[in-house]
């Protein structure tokens, strides 16, 4: 399975208002394996963003003023995309904005026709529901290291939401304090044996230890009466 962890940055909240895309960022995997190739762009927006945008984000009108407009690279993103399941936390948000900018150029294209997707904040408040979900609180839950988020970044999130998506779906938590809730608490470690690592060999008891073995159980039986094992030896 191909799959594109999938970030944007963009100029305001509603794209129905004419809020456009500034920054794309994503991170591809293989067979849930991260494979090194990103795409990773900014985009010129055609118009200002909101002030409170930038506080979030940080990235300027003036930084944008000689990047390519979402036009000139639409095509590249497109491919890069396309036929993958795109893993985004709070998917309706960057979709709609998606779809947004894919429907002012030709051929209009809707990312839902092309690509699979799978929204892990959906995965987050279904697994720790009425718990805090956005992407810190999971972090500090599963122990993801996020010290150099000091600002949203597509890119950096994608990163980031790609290890968190992999313990999200698969990796087993220590039993803790939840982080993310309002109380606090410690964050669980995560222990998975490796996909690489040799089979384990089974040895099977010898007939002189199958026989100690009775001789031990009908001890405990004649001692202690009928015993749980006994019932479940009888239903079998």
């Amino acid at each position: 399975m191909r799959q594109i962890i999938l970030d944007t940055e963009t100029t305001g909240i509603d794209p129905a208002q004419g809020h456009r895309i500034i920054e794309i960022g994503c991170v591809e995997m293989m067979e849930r394996k991260l494979t090194g190739r990103n795409y990773h762009v900014y985009v010129n927006p055609e118009r200002e963003i909101e002030a409170e945008a930038i506080t979030i984000h940080g990235i300027t009108n003036e930084f944008l003023v000689d990047k390519p407009k979402f036009a000139d690279i639409a095509d590249e993103f497109f491919e890069f995309i396309k036929g993958a399941e795109l893993v985004i936390h709070n998917a309706a948000f960057d979709v709609g904005f998606m779809d947004s900018e894919f429907g002012r150029i030709k051929p209009v294209r809707k990312t839902a026709d092309y690509c699979g997707i799978v929204d892990s904040l959906a995965i987050a408040r279904a697994k720790h529901p009425g718990q805090k979900n956005n992407l810190d609180a999971l972090c500090k839950r599963y122990g993801v290291d996020n010290s150099n988020r000091e600002l949203h970044g597509a890119l950096l999130d994608a990163e980031i939401l790609a290890e968190v998506y992999l313990l999200l779906t698969g990796g087993q938590t220590a039993l803790s304090l939840d982080a993310g809730s309002d109380n606090g608490g410690m964050g669980g470690g995560i222990r998975r044996l490796s996909p690489d690592r040799p089979r384990l060999r089974v040895v099977a008891a010898t007939d002189v230890e199958s026989e100690a073995h009775q001789a031990f159980m009908s001890a405990m039986e004649k001692k202690a009466g009928e015993t749980v094992w006994s019932k479940l030896e009888g239903a079998e």
